[in-house]
């Protein structure tokens, strides 16, 4: 049985899901710099191995798997070939990988858009936490990241699937803190505005605003590396919510606040937005 006190994200059997590049990658490798083993789940298992052999060419330890987050069958046996990897039983698990959608209102948005979205954003995320939570509640001892973003309350205009999704994940991450609270395990749920990645290059936004959020992560984008180690030392804390940047956590007071004023904003802005585009 672990120590209840004991530094999770410090010698860590850990599973990062979407690892291949991004904010899993960060969390990876700085879980790996911390005595971490670390195996690297993404759906594109090459981009996965290029994560672990980053780390084991640094003299750490990491293996590669590949997994499809949306389908449950696939995210269990993730959990079984971590157990055959991992020298201990699994203490952290950071339920990661994410894709963007964006640039068309509700309505005009694909049903195929909505359903990849949500399987990949939101069931992912459910099948990680159905998957680990258990276990790490039987140990006494753990963590769970779950990656949403300030989408998930800022509810920005022509994101719909992407916003509705990361709510879910917020709102998951909520109840399973509440469920967890007592047991030793820590819930901490990750809600960034802009970090330099490839979500908006990889992801299905509408080629119209295409040019506007590759010049968003330009000038206000911040490296995944000092996320990731924000948000670690925030679940080894046990705090819940971490909005690593000043304009999230404005957005998080404005909305709480000011709902009407905020809503009427971000519908102006939008309507800008689309008159300059």
């Amino acid at each position: 049985m672990f120590g209840r006190n004991k530094t999770i994200s410090a010698n860590a059997s850990a599973v990062v899901t979407g690892a291949g590049s991004g904010i899993g990658r960060a969390f990876a490798e700085e879980l790996a710099r911390r005595n971490g083993a670390v195996v690297c789940a993404d759906i594109n298992l090459g981009t996965a191995q290029e994560t672990a052999d980053r780390i084991v060419s640094t003299g750490g330890r990491a293996w590669a798997v590949q997994c499809d987050v949306s389908v449950q069958a696939e995210v269990e046996a993730l959990a079984e070939q971590a157990d055959a990897l991992l020298p201990e039983p699994v203490n952290l698990v950071i339920n990661n990988a994410g894709v963007g959608v964006g640039g068309k209102p509700v309505g005009e948005t694909s049903m195929d858009d909505w359903h990849w979205t949500m399987g990949i954003n939101l069931w992912g995320v459910i099948h990680g936490c159905h998957v680990f939570a258990p276990r790490l509640k039987a140990q006494g001892h753990g963590g769970i990241i779950n990656v949403a973003s300030t989408a998930s309350f800022a509810a920005a205009p022509l994101m719909g699937p992407y916003n509705v999704t990361k709510a879910g994940v917020l709102a998951l991450s909520e109840t399973l803190a509440a469920e967890t609270s007592g047991t030793g395990v820590n819930v901490t749920v990750l809600c960034p505005t802009v970090v330099n990645t490839n979500i908006f290059t990889t992801g299905r936004i509408d080629a119209g605003i295409t040019p506007l959020m590759n010049r968003l992560v330009e000038l206000t984008g911040v490296p995944a590396e000092g996320v990731a180690l924000t948000t670690l030392k925030a679940l080894d804390r046990g705090q819940l919510y971490v909005l690593p940047q000043l304009d999230a956590r404005m957005i998080w007071r404005a909305k709480r606040y000011l709902p009407a004023v905020y809503t009427r904003g971000a519908g102006l802005l939008s309507r800008l937005a689309s008159a300059k585009a």
